[in-house]
């Protein structure tokens, strides 16, 4: 029987394809998902310019990129497998400098331990496009009916290989003043969580009076102590402890794959991602006096807009995924880029997230000013307001996101948490607007869950709306 892409095990999220390992992410799959990328890059760019092929740190992520390579080679491309893990920008970089026809990289990001997959890089070097994992997707249940792939031998002259670490952190030493931050005599407190940003801080800013003293360095795709690699307040937990038991000026953490980074400030209390984001709004457009547009997820938050107004710069809302910034990104020049998760692009390096720039730029911040993170935020809310964020994820019963969705397509609230409801949509998700800031619902993709997302500027409204999200969505936990 015919598979459909209906039935197909091969679903693309809003960056890639992500699954369990030797559940759905066995060899077959991902040679099946990475013919069906060479059929797309040979359609779209043809065979004559290189593919590259990066990988993480995650359990047999080198020997699914062995793979992945050996199918690209076969199909008629002259393939750049990389030496090492390395972060993902890295190999979105590699592409663009190659000038390749596009990448691929084994990681699964920020998931646990037995997950992995597949992230395509097109030429721009920026997350796919919903129409190019749409071609993708449609050519997967045609290749799994006809078998396995065509493989390359792994010694094929057409599988090169490359170090993607010397021109991936030269050409970050060109984007920020890194002497500036080497100089500043900064103690900083880094948690690569156990990923493939691991000892690059350090490389980049060694020689001077920074210091940094780094957790969870060593390769573990096992993610000891942690749920997974995802920079957020509750893995951070020794890093927290860390900087409670010593004096530093700041901390810095990036997830699995080194796209995503989170903040900790002097007292090593998190900084949530969307204040993350209004930091670095204010330090490209306030501190260095740049001028651009500026681009965000509806996820994330509405101090990026007050600041592009306070500073007169375009601004641009788009849904969840880089796979929606960074297009817009290179539509409109824009200066940044950034979404809910902790990820952030940037103009004159790629439409893409890149962790380890991002937190350079902090760091440069820093240094610039000589304020520490909670000083900076507070130059920050002198222009917008305080803003207070919190996201939780409500698991359901399996089978229950239709019930889910069908309830939420019917909701009409006029109030919310007391406030009176000024205008409501569904760009992505159900989002309510109140007085005070917004309420949000997004059903996952892949799996049973819902998750509910508020900022306003009220603290105290916080819980109350996350609850009237939750009767909203008719989950009592």
């Amino acid at each position: 029987m015919m598979r459909t892409m209906e039935d197909s095990p091969i679903r693309f999220g809003t960056d890639g394809w992500r699954a369990l390992i030797a559940d759905t992410f066995t060899f077959t799959n991902v040679r099946a998902c990475i013919r069906a990328t060479a059929e797309h890059f040979a359609e779209a760019r043809g065979t004559d310019r290189p593919i590259v092929v990066g990988y993480d740190t995650r359990f047999l992520s080198g020997d699914f990129a062995l793979e992945a390579a050996r199918v690209l080679a076969a199909a008629g491309f002259r393939v750049q497998l990389a030496t090492q893990a390395s972060p993902t920008p890295a190999a979105s970089l590699r592409v663009v400098h190659e000038g390749a026809c596009g990448g691929v990289v084994i990681t699964s990001s920020h998931n646990p331990f037995n997950w992995n997959g597949v992230k395509v890089k097109p030429h721009y070097g920026g997350s796919a496009s919903p129409e190019i994992v749409e071609d993708i997707e449609r050519r997967i249940p045609a290749i799994l009916q006809q078998g396995e792939p065509p493989l390359a031998r792994p010694d094929d002259p057409a599988i090169t290989r490359f170090d993607p670490i010397p021109g991936y952190l030269e050409t970050l030493a060109q984007l920020v003043d890194v002497e500036q931050i080497r100089s500043a005599g900064l103690r900083i407190a880094f948690d690569p969580m156990y990923g493939t940003g691991s000892g690059l801080l350090s490389r980049l800013i060694e020689g001077g009076t920074t210091t940094v003293h780094e957790v969870h360095a060593d390769r573990n795709p096992l993610f000891p102590g942690i749920r997974a690699p995802e920079p957020i307040e509750s893995n951070l937990g020794d890093v927290m402890a860390a900087m409670r038991d010593d004096n530093f000026d700041v901390g810095i953490a990036l997830d699995g794959d080194s796209d995503r980074v989170g903040l900790l400030d002097e007292h090593g209390g998190y900084v949530d991602q969307l204040r993350t984001f209004a930091l670095l709004t204010q330090y490209l457009l306030g501190e260095r006096g740049q001028r651009g547009a500026i681009v965000k997820s509806l996820t994330t938050t509405d101090m990026a807009r007050l600041l592009a107004e306070h500073y007169d710069v375009p601004f641009f809302e788009t849904p969840v995924g880089f796979k929606h910034i960074g297009p817009l990104m290179m539509e409109h020049d824009a200066l940044l880029g950034g979404e809910e998760s902790g990820g952030y692009g940037f103009r004159g390096h790629l439409p893409e997230r890149d962790g380890i720039l991002a937190a350079l730029f902090l760091l440069d911040y820093v240094a610039r000013t000589g304020k520490r993170p909670s000083a900076l935020l507070d130059e920050v809310f002198a222009i917008t307001g305080p803003h207070h964020y919190r996201r939780i994820d409500l698991e359901l019963e399996p089978g229950a996101n239709d019930e889910v969705r069908a309830r939420l397509d019917e909701a009409n609230p006029d109030e919310i948490a007391g406030q009176p409801v000024i205008s409501s949509d569904r760009v992505d998700g159900w989002r309510f607007h109140i007085d005070s800031g917004w309420l949000l619902l997004r059903l996952s993709g892949t799996e049973p869950l819902v998750r509910v997302y508020t900022e306003v500027r009220d603290e105290s409204l916080v819980t109350p709306v996350l609850e009237a999200g939750k009767s909203l969505a008719g989950v009592d936990s």
